[in-house]
């Protein structure tokens, strides 16, 4: 995905009305929210091409890079590059994420390296 950093090019304005957080420009990119159910986690995975951009909206969320695993709070972002292993899950209640995939989104791009819902 070159050496673009995401998130340093992440724009925040201010305006009389309120303002915005503006999370890509000129890029190619899907973007979704993630529901994962109380306690559940998503297949552990990897992508060759596109790198995620994760925001937890919700407390409880957990993030899992490379091995690493975390339990970020509201508002916290990390930027997985293409590559990584990588996995969502939720430590208590249902949690919310933002997913910002940079590139093409196909799901062939996509390795499952454990996969408990059988779709490898």
């Amino acid at each position: 995905m070159g050496d673009i950093d995401k998130l340093g090019a992440i724009i925040r304005d201010e305006r009389p009305w309120g303002g915005f957080e503006q999370f890509t420009h000129n890029e190619v990119s899907t973007v979704k929210i993630i529901d994962v159910a109380a306690g559940q986690q998503l297949s552990l995975q990897r992508h060759r091409f596109r790198d995620e951009l994760w925001v937890a909206l919700d407390p409880g969320c957990v993030f899992e890079i490379d091995g690493e695993r975390s339990e970020p709070e509201v508002g916290d972002r990390v930027l997985i590059r293409a590559g990584q292993t990588h996995r969502l899950g939720s430590s208590g209640p249902a949690t919310r994420i933002l997913e910002i995939a940079f590139g093409h989104f196909d799901e062939a791009d996509i390795e499952r390296l454990e996969d408990d819902y059988g779709r490898s």
